[in-house]
């Protein structure tokens, strides 16, 4: 497991590196053609700035736009709770199942997803790498705000695993964290990176059914909290693709605008 672990640590940081730095270099190719006036250089990311943005990252959590993704997820989240107990016979013991979705146990650690984005923040310092640095940095608050709306929430929901280990199942950290992980990514990355980041994330959530550690209605609204978190660290500079917005004489609209 430790060996799996360090691992999953080491492909998690290259991918996001090259990732990184293929945006950066791709930034650089547009910045060479000629402009009128020149831009001024990018700042490095330092402590004082992380400290500073997560203040604002938190302080800007109660939003609209927020309110309504935690109530679409809620109700999915609702939608999805009659199916728990018949999902969780379904998976737990199944062999095959357990197998496939075993590494997202460790994939979808706070340690291995923290340790990932350290990486490559650090990356972007040490290469004077400004908008690597700015991905890692994104990376990290995004964890950090996901993990504080986590343990909030599981603390004051206190629901039972379904292995009974604990009163800490709602919602899953795992899909939280992941979730909060691939939107900030595809924040930076724009809609190239949509499937791969979201298929990963998805990926760990439903890992934790078959290991007999959530229900499924925990892993749902875990995701809605990670897209919260994501969304809110991301929100400065750059428009979200994904657009909720209620509608005249009652509904939602949900739409995805693609941009280059």
């Amino acid at each position: 497991m430790k060996n799996m672990a360090c691992f999953s640590i080491a492909a998690l940081a290259l991918l996001l590196t090259s990732t990184s730095a293929w945006a950066q270099d791709t930034t650089e190719r547009v910045a060479e053609v000629p402009q009128t006036q020149a831009a001024p250089p990018a700042k490095q990311p330092g402590i004082k700035t992380f400290f500073k943005d997560l203040y604002g990252d938190v302080k800007h959590l109660p939003s609209k736009g927020n309110a309504i993704t935690a109530g679409i997820g809620g109700g999915l989240a609702l939608a999805a709770h009659p199916w728990d107990d018949d999902v969780n016979r379904r998976l737990v013991g199944n062999t095959s199942a357990e197998r496939f979705f075993k590494p997202g146990q460790v994939l979808g650690q706070f340690p291995t997803l923290i340790t990932a984005a350290g990486t490559v923040y650090a990356v972007g310092r040490i290469g004077d790498q400004p908008k690597t640095a700015h991905i890692g940095m994104d990376l990290i608050q995004s964890l950090i705000v996901s993990e504080g709306i986590v343990q909030t929430l599981k603390f004051v929901t206190r629901r039972e695993r379904p292995d009974h280990s604990g009163n800490n199942s709602f919602p899953s950290g795992h899909s939280a964290d992941t979730f909060a992980f691939a939107t900030a990514l595809e924040r930076h990355l724009q809609w190239r990176a949509v499937i791969p980041v979201y298929a990963f994330a998805g990926y760990v959530a439903v890992s934790r059914l078959p290991a007999n550690r959530h229900w499924l209605s925990d892993t749902v609204f875990g995701a809605t909290v990670g897209i919260i978190a994501g969304r809110t660290v991301t929100r400065h500079g750059r428009d979200f693709p994904v657009v909720v917005s209620p509608m005249p004489g009652g509904g939602v609209y949900v739409g995805y605008t693609r941009t280059r």
